[in-house]
């Protein structure tokens, strides 16, 4: 698989991970087979990247109990975030965080949706120079908050920015991927599929043939495969709880990314569907 480094560290990243949104807030052992095979499908194609949240409803734990069980355990690149006001809460919150992934460390702590961030990074960045956590970040999914996620970039020295881009959402191109670039911030690109409108808008409609040239085989890899294609985005995390469906995005990650020009005819083509 692809990866791309991260700017911080130079540690190479997989750019197409899997996000736990809605997909991993399951109870009782009968939805989590097809959840452990998903987990079993990413590592196997060289992926690691797991993004989840206390706002998530019970995704931390089910992916803490499945990865748990699972040899490649120490291989994932465990992503989760701070959802709360105020310091002692924020504590609370993220040690209920590693006792639910099972983790003694975190690979990436992102404070969701800039709740209370002066606060939270202030305590984030003593668990860092503890060992407890590697990389520090901050989120946000609307375009609204892009401004915002650019001030904060532009005040604070933090190692990932996730944030909401699509090929028909492309807002973060104006001025978030390019400060991100320029400031040396790994981006993790939430809402490819604008929470599946994306893809519902496209069902039963045809590839365009020269997709086949690009390698690209179905929708989700058309749509992953312009977001991979600008330079300043590190990871792409789509939510899935089905590793068929896990599987194809992956393949997003392999074969010739398109140059600018393809990037802007993939545009033009969905938008005229």
């Amino acid at each position: 698989m692809l990866t791309r480094p991260i700017p911080s560290s130079q540690e190479p990243l997989p750019v197409v991970g899997l996000g736990t949104w809605q997909t991993f807030d399951v109870r009782g052992v009968a939805g989590q087979p097809p959840l452990r095979q998903t987990l079993e499908t990413l590592r196997a194609a060289g992926g690691s990247v797991i993004d989840s949240s206390p706002m998530y409803g019970r995704a931390e734990e089910v992916v803490g109990e499945l990865t748990s069980a699972l040899p490649a355990q120490q291989e994932f690149f465990y992503a989760t975030k701070v959802w709360t006001q105020g310091r002692e809460a924020g504590i609370r919150q993220m040690e209920d965080s590693l006792h639910k992934l099972r983790r003694p460390t975190l690979d990436l702590l992102q404070i969701h949706n800039l709740v209370d961030w002066k606060t939270h990074l202030a305590t984030l960045r003593d668990w860092q120079a503890a060992g407890r956590v590697r990389y520090l970040g901050i989120t946000h999914y609307t375009d609204a908050m892009h401004p915002e996620l650019e001030r904060v970039l532009r005040l604070e020295k933090l190692d990932f920015v996730q944030f909401n881009y699509s090929i028909l959402d492309r807002h973060a191109e104006q001025r978030l991927l390019p400060a991100a670039a320029e400031l040396g911030v790994a981006t993790l690109i939430n809402r490819p599929f604008t929470e599946g409108s994306l893809l519902a808008r496209l069902r039963g409609k045809a590839l365009p043939p020269w997709a086949t040239e690009l390698g690209i085989s179905s929708w989700p890899q058309f749509l992953l495969r312009f977001i991979l294609s600008h330079p300043a985005v590190t990871c792409v995390i789509p939510g899935t709880s089905n590793p068929t469906h896990l599987q194809d995005n992956l393949r997003a990650a392999k074969g010739p990314l398109p140059d600018e020009a393809t990037r802007e005819k993939m545009a033009a083509y969905v938008r005229g569907l």
